[in-house]
C-alpha cells in the first residue's frame, strides 16, 4: 500500500490535535430521527472519531451530546462501516469532556450508614 492510499484510508487529514477517550452518545438528524448509539474514540476541538451501533452515511447533519459539553450538531465527514468521522460545527473545548460531571451527586448516592463510616462516626 503506498503512501497517498493509506492516507485515504484514514479520512480527511485532521487540523486539530486529537484526545482518546471512550464517551457514549446517541446521534440523530435535525428532525429528531435516531441514528443510534455511539462510542466516541477520539475527539478534538473541531470534530471526534466513533463507533457506532449501525451504519451512518457521510454527508448527513446530526445532533447529538457529549458529556460536559452538552448539545452539538455536525457532518459526518467519511463513513466506513461502523466508524465514522464526524465535524462539529462549532468548535469546543475538548478537555470539558474529561472533566468530572458532579462529585456532589455521586456524594448523595452513598448510603447514610456508609457516609457515617467513612467519617468514622461508626464503629464496627
Amino acid at each position: 500500500m503506498n503512501d497517498q492510499q493509506e492516507s485515504s484510508d484514514r479520512g480527511p487529514a485532521r487540523a486539530a490535535p486529537r484526545d482518546s477517550l471512550f464517551l457514549l452518545t446517541s446521534f440523530m438528524t435535525p428532525e429528531g430521527v435516531p441514528l443510534g448509539k455511539a462510542r466516541v474514540r477520539n475527539l478534538s476541538a473541531t470534530g471526534l472519531m466513533a463507533d457506532c451501533e449501525r451504519g451512518v452515511p457521510a454527508g448527513i447533519k446530526v445532533e447529538f451530546e457529549l458529556r460536559g459539553i452538552g448539545k452539538m450538531t455536525g457532518t459526518v465527514a467519511w463513513a466506513r462501516g461502523d466508524k465514522i468521522g464526524l465535524a462539529f460545527d462549532e468548535p469546543i473545548d475538548p478537555q470539558l469532556a474529561r472533566k468530572p460531571v458532579s462529585t456532589g451527586a455521586a456524594q448523595q448516592t452513598v448510603p447514610d450508614y456508609l457516609r457515617l463510616h467513612q467519617r468514622g462516626l461508626l464503629r464496627r
